[in-house]
Parts: structure tokens; sequence; C-alpha cells
């Protein structure tokens, strides 16, 4: 096994950020039917526009739940305007992996709730 699919498969077993912030200023969450996949971002943004924690929850693949974990390391200090910025290449490259065309979704479904749940601060 590569040593990408190995820290894959490690933030599947072990997420960073797993959880529930008790005060978010931003939830949101999204369901890919085609798989199953379920993602909750839960954020907090200061005054200044920048994410100074992040927390996700949900189920799914390792794909999606590893994607998830290391997003959620990314984006802790960075500003709204910097994660709105972030593509599905920005995902393929922190997974650093082939991809099949069917877990696409699966890894960029994470990306799509955190740029939504920053889209409804205020």
């Amino acid at each position: 096994m590569d040593i990408y699919r190995e820290l894959i498969l490690d933030h599947y077993k072990h997420p960073h950020n797993f959880g529930h912030l008790s005060k978010p200023t931003a939830t949101h969450t999204l369901f890919n039917s085609a798989c199953g996949d379920k993602i909750t971002m839960e954020i907090q943004v200061d005054k200044k526009d920048i994410v100074t924690d992040i927390q996700f929850s949900g189920e799914g693949c390792a794909i999606s739940q590893a994607s998830a974990s290391m997003l959620t390391d990314l984006v802790k200090g960075k500003t709204k305007k910097e994660i709105l910025k972030l593509t599905s290449a920005d995902i393929f490259s922190l997974l650093n992996t082939e991809l099949s065309v069917s877990r696409v979704k699966c890894a960029v479904l994470p990306l799509e709730v955190l740029q939504k749940a920053v889209t409804s601060t205020v």
C-alpha cells in the first residue's frame, strides 16, 4: 500500500477535528445520495472573517471522511475569502492519490459543505 493511501486510512480511522462546536458561527450539512456520504461542518468565524475553529461530523467512505479531516486541518486560520477560493484540485492535492470517477464526489463533498457554511456567515 502506498504512503498516501495509508495517510487516507489514518485520517479515516483517526479523523482530525471530528465532533461538534459548542457555539458555531455557521453549520451546514450535505448528503451525497449516490453513495450515502453525509458531512456536517461547524465553523467559528471571528470579526476579521478568519476561521478560528472548525469541526465536522458525519459518516461515509474513507475518501469523504479523510478529505473532511484533511480539509479542516488546512482551513483553520484561513479567511472566508481564502476558503471560497479553494477548488476540487486543492482537495485532490491533499489526498494525493488516484480517484475513480465515482469517488470524486466523495472527495469534494466536504469542500462543498464548508463553502456553503462559510457563505452563510454574516
